[in-house]
């Protein structure tokens, strides 16, 4: 009888000791090579629906070592360790590389001495049931903003959106403050990342502006307040590439003048030379530009 005791004492002291032991240890998630090239294939499938000139994609597990690379035709050499250096840094330091790029800009330099670390736009963390299990870094997309979105679209395979067939984008909603504020200085509320191909800014001008063509987008502009001379069509004087599919210029020949005032909308589509010729006070517009 005592040794029945004994043995049961002895069964349930292992059986607490186990239960405290497993309560110390995380259920860690990894990520696998098929893991990596499903984020490879939804930042590819991105890149070809923006017609994204080239890009390199790569992807680091938890700790930042390479698991997988793919780069697209006409990248240029240099993507490749740049973006390993992007996915890297998202990953060690648990934040979009953007985040350090801006810091950066606002005066703390002391941060590029960081071994490792490349504050570049165009890393993310890849993160999985509350989990970071890896990081993607994108470099040599059509411009920076554009690293960053095929990373996103890559990260975002794990994301509960993307677990059913039948999902649905997130709806977004901006309280009237934050428009009100956005309109205050001019502002972009949304910014086309992700699987968006749609951006929307709340623009104020106060002044005549520079001719403009965008290559790839779409505007469609409705009038909240003021009165301006817009002017679509025509041939562009001087025109210079500022970034990737957008052209600025001096002048406009020829074009069709219309007064735009409270209410009216217009669309100007892309490779349509534009110019705010004349403004009159504050104009305030929605802009949203479709690709």
């Amino acid at each position: 009888m005592k040794t029945i005791f004994r043995s049961s004492v002895v069964t349930l002291v292992l059986m607490a000791m186990a239960a405290i032991a497993q309560g110390q240890l995380a259920n860690k998630k990894s990520l696998t090579l098929d893991g990596a090239k499903r984020v490879i294939a939804g930042a590819t499938a991105y890149a070809k629906k923006v017609n994204a000139p080239g890009g390199v994609i790569a992807v680091v597990d938890d700790g930042g070592n390479l698991i997988a690379l793919e780069r697209l035709d006409g990248t240029f050499t240099a993507g490749a360790n740049i973006s390993v250096g992007k996915a890297k840094t998202a990953v060690m330091f648990k934040r979009p590389t953007r985040f350090f790029e801006e810091v950066i800009k606002n005066g703390r330099t002391a941060m590029v001495a960081l071994p490792d670390f490349t504050p570049l736009q165009g890393g993310v963390p890849i993160e999985y049931e509350g989990q970071i299990i890896g990081g993607v870094g994108v470099s040599g997309a059509m411009s920076a903003q554009q690293d960053e979105e095929l990373a996103i679209a890559g990260a975002s395979v794990f994301s509960p959106a993307n677990s059913s067939a039948n999902a649905v984008p997130a709806v977004l909603y901006f309280d009237s403050r934050d428009v009100e504020a956005a309109f205050s200085k001019g502002s972009v509320l949304i910014d086309g990342t992700g699987d968006r191909n749609y951006m929307v800014h709340a623009s104020r001008r106060e002044k005549p502006g520079m001719v403009e063509v965008h290559t790839w987008d779409t505007d469609v502009i409705y009038v909240l307040d003021g009165t301006a001379t817009f002017v679509t069509g025509g041939t562009m004087v001087g025109g210079k590439e500022i970034a990737p599919g957008e052209i600025r210029g001096t002048d406009l020949q020829g074009g069709e003048p219309r007064q735009l005032k409270k209410g009216d909308v217009i669309t100007i589509p892309n490779g349509t030379p534009h110019w705010f010729k004349e403004v009159q006070g504050t104009f305030l517009y929605y802009v949203v530009k479709v690709r």
